[in-house]
């Protein structure tokens, strides 16, 4: 069965942050994601990683102000010197938690807009090249503009034609299955073709967002797929809990056993 993450974010809220480590490793998780680490310090998030015996999967480079509605800044002209010292932030936290992987996100902009497309690539090229000495992996997502209206970023063949474009050796796929099933469906089909630049891949149930035992998707199927076409990385549990984090945990307790 596949390596799964809990994610941090949408899972174990009950919990305060710093606590939801103890609750994850408790639950059977041996590895951990979220969105954003920098509301705590990196030292605090480092300990509790060890304390726990967790790997820290990814998280994500920071967005700009999203208290304001930015959802990242890499399609937003002039911002390339913000990105910069985001990239800075990010790296220290990477250090301290061991993360090997960050997702850039690209924030909310037009890709009919000749300067957005531009920011974009430059800001790929610039934030790449800069985890690259770190040894880090850049990943760029694809997220529906359901769930995010206006996300510059909405659609898997650009991303791939941007990485195979690019040639960078640390830019990868971060493939969310929940997107990929809205934004274009051929879930199992588009995993075997794309295995060779995924690097992170994230699940969730479609439509509503819960437990990857819901909805429209057969978790069961694409768990055993992964595990088919060899991917040896990590699956991020990227979903919101239907009735509390631990009730809906029944899915990962039969894959447990599984193994």
């Amino acid at each position: 069965m596949p390596r799964f993450a809990a994610n941090l974010s949408l899972m174990f809220t009950e919990w305060p942050f710093l606590d939801r480590f103890a609750a994850a490793a408790d639950a059977g998780f041996s590895a951990v994601e979220y969105l954003f680490p920098y509301d705590h310090p990196a030292a605090a998030i480092a300990a509790r990683l060890a304390r726990h015996g967790l790997t820290q999967a990814l998280f994500n480079l920071p967005p700009g102000d999203w208290a304001a509605g930015e959802r990242g800044l890499a399609a937003l002209p002039g911002r390339l010197t913000e990105i910069g010292r985001g990239v800075d932030l990010a790296l220290s936290y990477a250090a301290a938690t061991g993360a090997r992987r960050l997702h850039l996100m690209a924030g909310i902009a037009d890709r009919a807009d000749p300067a957005a497309v531009s920011a974009y690539r430059a800001a790929v090229g610039h934030v790449a090249e800069r985890l690259a000495a770190a040894g880090i992996e850049l990943l760029l997502e694809p997220i529906n503009r359901r769930s995010m209206p206006g996300y510059f970023l909405d659609d898997f063949p650009y991303a791939e034609a941007l990485i195979a474009d690019l040639g960078l050796p640390n830019l990868r796929l971060q493939f969310d299955i929940f997107h990929r099933q809205i934004l274009h469906g051929d879930v199992t089909a588009a995993l075997r073709r794309l295995l060779p630049v995924i690097g992170h891949i994230q699940v969730a149930g479609v439509p509503e967002r819960h437990e990857p035992d819901s909805g429209e998707l057969r978790d069961g199927h694409i768990f055993r797929l992964l595990d088919d076409i060899g991917y040896g990385g990590f699956v991020g549990c990227e979903y919101v809990p239907r009735a509390g984090t631990l009730a809906g945990l029944g899915w990962f307790a039969a894959h447990l056993r599984a193994r």
